[in-house]
């Protein structure tokens, strides 16, 4: 059996060693940089006529502060007033914890377990004169934290922070794509050696042991911070099955993985076939190519995000997928924001109309579905640079040379 070049042929214990020997060095994000966004904020906050913001714990909080910690049952976070005073609110257990974790030290608003942090929060609003003005409350806030301010603060106006939050998180500076740019070369590196490692009988979930092992040994402590690995037929569901699959001669394999450098997301798919690919995967593939780079070509500064989604189901078309949603063809968008969230706006899908602006990052996978036969993603990501979009990792070369090692 013929294999595709740089598929097959390793053992795991090579394939570590090689990327633990690779270097990947990265400066993290600055004290002044995190002053900086809280100054976009506030020039948002004063435009919006709105008092304060509420960051909730995640990476609204993280992004904002430097401050990293996970929402829970318990309120955790900042409010950030309009005049760009910084009051973290927290349980009194916490206090301690926060302040060793947090970079910008601060006021700490804080509340025992009988108590309301919600009541705490227009409290700490009314002490600085801002109750008859808006809090802005972090979208990512589960339901029952502003059900609890509502009803703690009945005469207090909620509105959503999103629109806010995202204006000065969609742009990203120069030091958050070196990071990004750094958490996807790792993972381009751990995809080469995933392929290389593959053999008949190994299975889907040793794969994906070997992926979160291989991000470790590359450099991400938490290894993988996602991980999708399909053989076959299971290839056509974009996000997988609940059964792992055996890999056999001539299967179509599709990887889907990540890792995260200082909270930043890498992204990246990869699918080719462990074997000889028949003539309907290789148009197949084709298209996902042509498809991808429809896309990138039409992701101009000051074009709408949904021109990128337009132009590569345009391609698909050509190739006689789709058109719109149906299968076999693009059933989802053609691309997400991406940063601290591997998830995050502005989307590239039709109806998205914020036009494309220097510094924004996207993932561009306009997947390729054929039910009950195989799906081809080839995923990578890209940025909106000065003069157009630029990518952070090379697309797949070709089908018979995947990561272009004899390109």
């Amino acid at each position: 059996m013929t294999l595709p070049i740089g598929v097959g042929g390793a053992t795991i214990e090579d394939e570590l060693t090689r990327l633990r020997a690779l270097s990947f060095p990265f400066t993290p994000i600055t004290a002044e940089e995190y002053q900086t966004r809280r100054e976009r904020l506030v020039a948002q906050m004063k435009a919006n006529q709105v008092g304060a913001v509420y960051l909730n714990a995640g990476t609204n909080l993280y992004y904002f502060t430097g401050l990293k910690w996970y929402a829970s049952e318990r309120l955790v976070g900042a409010l950030l007033t309009v005049e760009g005073e910084l009051v973290y609110v927290a349980p009194h257990f916490e206090a301690g914890s926060i302040a060793d974790f947090w970079l910008e030290p601060g006021p700490i608003a804080l509340w025992h377990e009988h108590e309301s942090p919600y009541a705490l929060v227009g409290s700490e609003l009314a002490k600085r004169g801002l109750s008859d003005t808006p809090l802005a409350v972090d979208g990512s806030a589960a339901f029952f934290l502003a059900d609890g301010l509502r009803q703690a603060n009945p005469g207090l106006t909620l509105i959503n922070a999103d629109p806010m939050l995202t204006a000065c998180r969609g742009c990203k500076s120069p030091a958050e794509i070196a990071l990004m740019q750094t958490a996807k070369a790792m993972t381009l590196e751990v995809h080469k050696s995933a392929a290389r490692i593959l053999k008949a009988g190994i299975s889907t979930t040793e794969v994906t042991a070997f992926i979160n092992e291989a991000h470790k040994a590359i450099g991400a402590p938490g290894g993988s911070s996602f991980c999708i690995v399909l053989f076959g037929v299971a290839t056509s569901f974009p996000h997988g099955v609940k059964e792992p699959q055996i890999l056999k001669a001539n299967d179509w394999v599709l990887i889907d993985t990540g890792c995260l450098v200082e909270g930043y997301n890498s992204d990246i798919t990869r699918s080719y076939c462990f074997g000889q690919a028949s003539d309907a995967q290789r148009h197949a593939w084709e298209a996902e190519k042509a498809a991808q780079l429809a896309a990138f070509n039409a992701a101009q500064p000051g074009e709408p995000c949904e021109a990128a989604d337009y132009a590569a189901r345009a391609e698909l078309e050509r190739f006689g997928f789709g058109p719109d949603y149906q299968l076999p063809g693009l059933p989802h968008r053609t691309g997400h924001g991406c940063g601290l969230d591997i998830h995050e706006g502005p989307y590239l899908v039709r109806g998205d109309a914020t036009p494309l602006a220097t510094g924004m990052v996207f993932s561009n996978e306009p997947m390729l579905v054929i039910p009950g036969q195989f799906g081809v993603r080839l995923e990578d990501h890209f940025y909106v640079g000065k003069n157009g979009p630029v990518w952070f990792t090379e697309p797949s070369h070709s089908l018979d040379d995947p990561f272009g090692l004899n390109a």
